[in-house]
């Protein structure tokens, strides 16, 4: 299954309810992946220009999709990004086709 990294903050309304009430975040992670067939591989929070980080297994990209809807849709993050995450396999494979695709620069 396909891996995905997800980035997110969180709004200052979120914080201040996480500092009110403190709740580890995972198990609702969790819940929300598995919900599609998916599996949670880690949950951190981290400083700089993002607060937190999780890492996905998700059946395909729709299925992910999904998921990343859902949560930005729930109004508590402020920025919600998810990159899909290649193996070093499929990246050898693309690298390989990438050999056979006759790119034209703009203007050329």
């Amino acid at each position: 299954m396909p891996l995905y990294l997800s980035r997110f903050s969180y709004t200052p309304e979120t914080w201040a309810r996480l500092i009110g009430h403190p709740e580890d975040r995972t198990k609702a992670a969790q819940t929300y992946i598995e919900s599609v067939g998916g599996k949670l591989h880690g949950f951190w929070y981290g400083f700089g220009t993002h607060d937190g980080y999780s890492l996905w297994e998700a059946p395909d990209n729709t299925s992910m999709a999904a998921v990343a809807l859902a949560i930005s849709g729930g109004g508590a993050l402020s920025s919600f990004e998810t990159t899909v995450l290649l193996t070093i396999d499929e990246t050898m494979d693309a690298l390989r086709r990438a050999g056979s695709i006759h790119y034209r620069a703009p203007g050329a």
